[in-house]
């Protein structure tokens, strides 16, 4: 959890060319939204979580972590290939191709939301599952505006 948030939030911003701007309220908007996420799950994992000895080797912690690790690779690889896309002063729409993207039009929103499901699953919490399902609500109406 903590990799992938250091990574959406340090790394990702760093490697993205100029586009267009993000509005000010938006930016607010999933700043918070993150913050908010980030104590929620923090505490929910050291606070109340419990889990019986040989957890972590549980099919459903292994999983869940194989889930959430191949979710988060085809995300940044999908990121990649979406940065990648327009040569610098290039404008226009291009369609992505490689990768996932030759099998779902939104490969990086079909990448974070297989993530989250598997971090839920190796979680076991109502928090880590509120966050796959509203992460699929979230991305998956994306995903069908960018796929239109």
């Amino acid at each position: 959890f903590l990799f992938f948030v250091y990574y959406r939030a340090l790394i990702f911003p760093l490697l993205i060319r100029e586009g267009k701007p993000t509005p000010f309220f938006t930016f607010v908007l999933a700043l918070l939204f993150c913050v908010f996420n980030g104590y929620l799950q923090g505490r929910s994992l050291t606070t109340y979580a419990t889990y019986p000895p040989g957890w972590l080797g549980d099919l459903r912690f292994i999983t869940g972590f194989l889930g959430w690790l191949i979710g988060m690779a085809i995300n940044i690889h999908s990121d990649h290939i979406l940065r990648n896309l327009r040569k610098p002063g290039e404008t226009g729409y291009k369609i992505p191709r490689g990768g996932m993207f030759e099998y779902v039009s939104g490969a990086n929103f079909f990448g974070e939301i297989l993530e989250w499901f598997g971090f839920a699953l190796a979680c076991c919490t109502i928090e880590s599952l509120a966050f796959a399902l509203c992460t699929l609500f979230i991305l998956g109406s994306r995903a069908r505006q960018h796929h239109k």
